[in-house]
């Protein structure tokens, strides 16, 4: 059967939850995203459906709150069980985890400075986008070209310790 949405009145803090039809959850959560400008609907869109196939069993908690508007990937229902979220402002569209400042960050591509959350703006792609010398296709399909091949490599694994 279809996923059970729960949800919560924002307007009345800790009130009771209640049950929700999945497509009513589904159109208020495409009202959430209809407030941004088209290119961010559209980079909201595709980051949660490469989250739902990465995480297709994980809870989707989402909220419209005064800042920011986040999706969060949970296996529970609890803020603190999310593995990742969309998180996403007028500024633009991120991804934020709960945990951040306990990731290992060996590049330092993670933003922030507080205790626990840490985040990525996904507009980084589409910077680098702007800069290419040749730009992409606007249609068809790209094809996978193979370059390389070194007969000798490192292993691809860590090593059993």
């Amino acid at each position: 059967m279809g996923r059970e949405t729960v949800k919560r009145n924002p307007t009345k803090p800790g009130s009771q939850s209640s049950r929700m039809e999945p497509a009513d959850a589904e159109k208020q959560l495409q009202s959430f995203i209809a407030k941004f400008e088209p290119k961010n609907q559209a980079l909201i869109r595709a980051v949660r459906k490469a989250l739902r196939k990465r995480f297709p069993t994980a809870n989707e908690l989402a909220y419209d709150n005064y800042n920011f508007f986040a999706l969060g990937y949970c296996s529970t229902e609890r803020p603190a069980d999310c593995v990742v979220s969309i998180a996403a402002s007028a500024n633009g569209v991120g991804l934020s985890f709960y945990w951040g400042a306990t990731l290992p960050d060996p590049h330092e591509i993670l933003l922030g400075s507080g205790n626990q959350n840490r985040f990525i703006r996904l507009e980084l792609i589409s910077a680098a986008e702007a800069q290419a010398k040749i730009p992409m296709p606007a249609s068809g399909g790209g094809k996978l070209i193979i370059r390389s091949v070194s007969a000798k490599q490192k292993s691809r694994r860590a090593s059993a310790k």
